[in-house]
C-alpha cells in the first residue's frame, strides 16, 4: 500500500489545465517582473482605496527604488527589513529589493519591537523599510541599521482622501530617508544578475517553541511555487483578485502579490481586512478570486451583507494558512451555496502545496499536491511510508521547497531526509491520504496530547466542541501529569448570547456524544477572547505556556 504515494494517485482529479510536472526554473524573479510589467504597462495593476496604479508605473517605481537602495549603499546579497501593511509601497519596496540584488525580509505590522529586534538581527539585515506609524516600534528595537525608509501610505491614496488623513512627519536625521526619496533616482535599467539558487526572502515562522527560525527562499522557489500554483488555478490578464491578505505572510506574498503581478491580474489591495470594504469590493470590481483564511469565512458566514455577492460566479473561493473547519464551511455553504476550496501550505513550502480541485472539493480534506510536489505519509520515529490510511508525518519535496534554515544547522539536520532519490523536508503535520490521493490533516505534531500511551489530537477535540451551536471558538491544549502523561484541556469562547448560560457538564455532556471517553477535556475554561497568531489561528503556544507558567 505504500506504493501508492509513488503512483501519486492524486494526478486523475488534476485540472484539464495543470501540468503533472513543473519545469525547473531558470533566471531570477526580476527577469519575469520586467517581461510581465513591460507587457501589461497601460493596463491596471492595484487598485489601492479607489487609485489605480498601472503595471507601467509600478515598474518605473520598482527600478527607482532598487537604484536608490544602490545609492544608500545595497549589495547583492544584502538583507532588507520591509514592516509594513499592504500598500502600493510594499510591492515596490519588495521588487526593488530583488531588482537591486537584495533579500526581502518580511516583519509582521503586528510585530513588537522585541520580535522585530529578533528579525532583523538574526538575518543580519543592513536596511529597513517601514511604516511612518510602525517607526517609533522600529527605533525601540535598537538595532543598528545602516539606512531606515519610511513609508507613508497615506501618499498611495486618492488626492480626495489625502485630505481627510492625517500624515505622520518623517524625522529628520542621518540614516532616514522618506519613500519618495528613493523614488527620485534615476531607474536603474536592468536587475542585478540572479539565478534561481540565489536567495531572494527570507520570511520567519515561529513554529510551537523557541524564536522564529528565517527560511531561505530561492528565486526558484518563488518561480517554482508560481507555476505550480498558476497550474492548477490560474491567472490572466482578466483576472481581478481580492489582496487583503497580508503580504508579509508567505499566503498573500506568493500567491497574490507574485502571483497576481506575474499574470497581469488586477488586484484590489487593502491595508485592512475590513469585511465590508471586502465585500462591497467583490460586488463593484466583479472580482473572479477570493482567496480567505478559516477566521474571515467564519465572520462571512453570518454577515449582513454576505449575501449581495454571487459567490458562486467566482472561479475560486479559497482558504489556506489554517484548518478550515467543517461546521464552517457548511454553515458558509448553505449561505451562499458555494464550497470553499481548503488548500495547504507552509512558509517552508513557499505558500501552497496541496488544494482542492475546484470542481472536485473534498470538504475536510486539504486536497492533493499541486504539480511537481511529491508527498510522502511517513512513521515520525522510522521515517518509512504508513499504509494509504494511516496516520504519520507529512513529508514533501519539489521545486518549492526551502533549501533550509537561516543558520540553523541542527534543525536542518532534523528537519529533511533523503527517500528514494527525493530530498523530503519534514512538516511536522500529521495527516493521512485517502486512496484517491486527497489529505486530511490531524494535528501538528508537536501538539498530540499521549494519554496513558494513546494518541489525542486537540483538533478533533477542537472540531467537536465547535459543532456546538453555541461555541464560538476553541482551543485545546495538553496539561502534564504523571499518573496519565498528559490529559486535554480546553478553552471555550461561547457566543455572546449563551456566556453565563452554558456550563462545563452541558459540554461535557456533548462532547460524551462525539468522543471516546479517553479524549474527553479533564477541564473546561470559558474565555472572552482566545490568543491569535497574526494570521487568525488560535495560538495553542500561548495556551501551552500559561499551562507551563501555572497561570491556567
Amino acid at each position: 500500500m505504500t506504493e501508492a504515494y509513488w503512483e501519486r494517485p492524486w494526478l486523475r482529479f488534476y485540472p484539464p489545465s495543470a501540468s503533472k510536472e513543473v519545469a525547473p526554473p531558470e533566471g531570477s524573479v526580476t527577469a519575469y517582473v520586467a517581461e510581465a510589467f513591460r507587457r501589461w504597462a497601460g493596463r491596471t495593476a492595484l487598485l489601492y482605496y479607489g487609485r489605480a496604479f498601472r503595471y507601467g508605473e509600478l515598474y518605473e517605481g520598482v527600478r527607482r527604488f532598487a537604484a536608490g537602495l544602490q545609492a544608500l549603499g545595497l549589495e547583492p546579497g544584502d538583507r532588507v527589513g520591509l514592516y509594513l501593511a499592504n500598500s502600493p509601497q510594499f510591492a515596490i519596496a519588495y521588487l526593488g529589493i530583488l531588482w537591486a540584488g537584495g533579500v526581502v525580509v518580511p516583519v509582521s505590522p503586528l510585530y513588537t519591537s522585541h520580535e522585530l529586534r529578533h528579525q532583523l538581527a538574526d538575518s543580519g539585515a543592513r536596511f529597513l523599510v517601514v511604516q511612518d506609524a510602525l517607526l517609533e516600534n522600529a527605533q525601540r528595537a535598537g538595532v543598528d541599521l545602516e539606512g531606515v525608509v519610511v513609508v507613508s501610505l497615506k501618499e498611495a491614496l486618492p488626492a480626495w482622501q489625502r485630505l481627510l488623513v492625517r500624515g505622520l512627519p518623517v524625522p529628520k536625521g542621518p540614516g532616514v530617508y522618506p519613500f519618495a526619496h528613493l523614488l527620485r533616482a534615476e531607474p536603474m535599467a536592468a536587475p542585478v544578475s540572479r539565478g534561481p539558487e540565489d536567495l531572494a526572502a527570507l520570511p520567519y515562522t515561529g513554529g510551537t517553541t523557541g524564536l522564529p527560525k528565517g527560511v531561505e527562499i530561492t528565486h526558484g522557489n518563488l518561480l517554482a511555487a508560481h507555476r505550480m500554483i498558476q497550474s492548477f488555478n490560474p491567472f490572466t490578464e482578466r483576472s481581478t483578485i481580492l489582496a487583503f491578505l497580508p503580504f508579509y505572510h508567505i499566503y498573500g506574498q506568493v500567491v497574490l502579490l507574485l502571483g497576481g503581478l506575474l499574470s497581469g491580474a488586477r488586484l484590489l489591495l487593502f491595508s485592512t481586512p475590513d469585511p465590508d470594504w471586502i465585500l462591497e469590493a467583490l460586488v463593484r470590481y466583479r472580482a473572479t478570486h477570493f482567496f480567505g483564511v478559516p477566521s474571515l469565512y467564519e465572520v462571512l458566514r453570518d454577515h449582513p451583507r454576505t449575501h449581495w455577492v454571487n459567490w458562486r460566479r467566482l472561479e475560486v473561493v479559497l482558504s489556506g494558512a489554517d484548518t478550515l473547519h467543517e461546521a464552517t464551511a457548511e454553515a458558509f455553504f448553505r449561505r451562499t451555496g458555494r464550497e470553499v476550496a481548503e488548500g495547504y501550505g507552509m512558509t517552508e513550502t513557499t505558500s501552497a502545496s496541496h488544494v482542492n480541485p475546484r470542481d472536485r472539493v473534498k470538504r475536510g480534506s486539504f486536497g492533493v499536491p499541486l504539480p511537481g510536489v511529491q508527498a510522502l505519509v511517513v512513521d515520525p520515529d522510522t521515517l518509512r511510508p504508513v499504509p494509504v490510511g494511516e496516520v504519520g508525518e507529512l513529508a514533501l519535496s519539489g521545486p518549492n521547497v526551502t533549501r533550509g534554515y537561516w543558520k540553523r544547522e541542527e534543525e536542518n539536520a532534523r528537519s529533511f531526509f533523503a527517500e528514494g532519490g527525493f530530498r523530503f523536508f519534514r512538516t511536522g503535520d500529521l495527516v493521512r491520504m485517502d486512496e484517491e490521493g486527497y489529505f486530511y490533516f490531524y494535528d501538528r505534531a508537536k501538539d498530540m496530547i499521549k494519554y496513558k500511551g494513546r494518541p489525542v489530537f486537540p483538533r478533533e477535540i477542537e472540531e467537536a466542541l465547535r459543532a456546538h451551536p453555541l461555541v464560538k471558538a476553541a482551543g485545546v491544549v495538553g496539561v502534564p501529569d504523571p499518573k496519565v502523561g498528559a490529559y486535554p484541556k480546553a478553552y471555550v469562547v461561547l457566543e455572546p448570547e449563551a456566556r453565563g448560560k452554558v456550563t462545563e457538564e452541558e459540554l461535557l455532556a456533548f462532547l460524551r456524544e462525539r468522543l471516546a471517553p479517553y479524549k474527553l477535556p479533564r477541564e473546561i475554561e470559558f474565555r472572552g477572547e482566545l490568543p491569535k497568531t497574526d494570521v487568525g489561528k488560535v495560538s495553542r503556544r500561548e495556551l501551552r505556556e500559561e499551562v507551563e507558567g501555572g497561570a491556567a
